[in-house]
């Protein structure tokens, strides 16, 4: 099963997602597909992936994916778990990034109207992996044209595990396509039939 963690302001409804989702279907596999809608509190969003790889923890291989804001996630969820974990230009220090966005926060998935404060910063970093302990277990796909993080943040914090590095693009991985076969090989058997 493939655990799919939309980054900040997204949701199920997100491009990559959409893709994955699309791409599983043609391989008659759909189901092997879980996308929750992630609260914006940290804390809660974990829970929330956290319910859904324990409802199935034991019973199926589990890989997990995030962007950006869900590949910060994705990385302590895999660490919590000792899980596989596909990341695509994954936030490494959101805590940092997202005091600049502090205030009123809009949703344009949801609608969602929110207070972006001090305390979701605090619960961001309560989160921070401060090493990886298996790096082989983590697929990042970066982009050196991401507008939002800079590549080379990721590409320091996760130099032990396999990185892909794009030339060009963008923070929403363009042509992501093109790279969702690699995805599937690396979360390998978590993608069944």
């Amino acid at each position: 099963m493939i655990v799919y963690l939309h980054g900040f302001n997204s949701s199920p409804q997100s491009h990559k997602a959409e893709v994955l989702r699309r791409h599983l279907q043609s391989r008659g596999c759909g189901g092997a597909l879980q996308v929750p809608g992630l609260s914006h509190w940290p804390r809660e969003a974990v829970a929330q992936a956290a319910n859904v790889i324990e409802a199935h923890l034991g019973k199926q291989p589990i890989c997990l994916v995030g962007s950006s804001l869900g590949g910060y996630y994705a990385t302590w969820l895999a660490e919590r778990y000792d899980l596989r974990a596909v990341l695509i230009n994954p936030a490494v220090r959101p805590y940092r990034l997202l005091t600049d966005y502090l205030g009123t926060q809009s949703n344009p998935y949801t609608g969602e109207v929110y207070e972006l404060t001090r305390e979701h910063m605090a619960q961001l970093r309560a989160l921070e992996v401060a090493e990886l302990s298996e790096p082989r277990r983590f697929l990042v796909l970066l982009q050196t044209g991401d507008e939002v993080l800079d590549y080379r943040d990721a590409l320091e914090f996760y130099a032990s595990a396999h990185c892909r590095v794009t030339e060009g693009g963008d923070h929403a991985y363009r042509d992501f396509e093109t790279v969702v076969e690699e995805l599937l090989r690396f979360c390998g058997d978590a993608v069944t039939r």
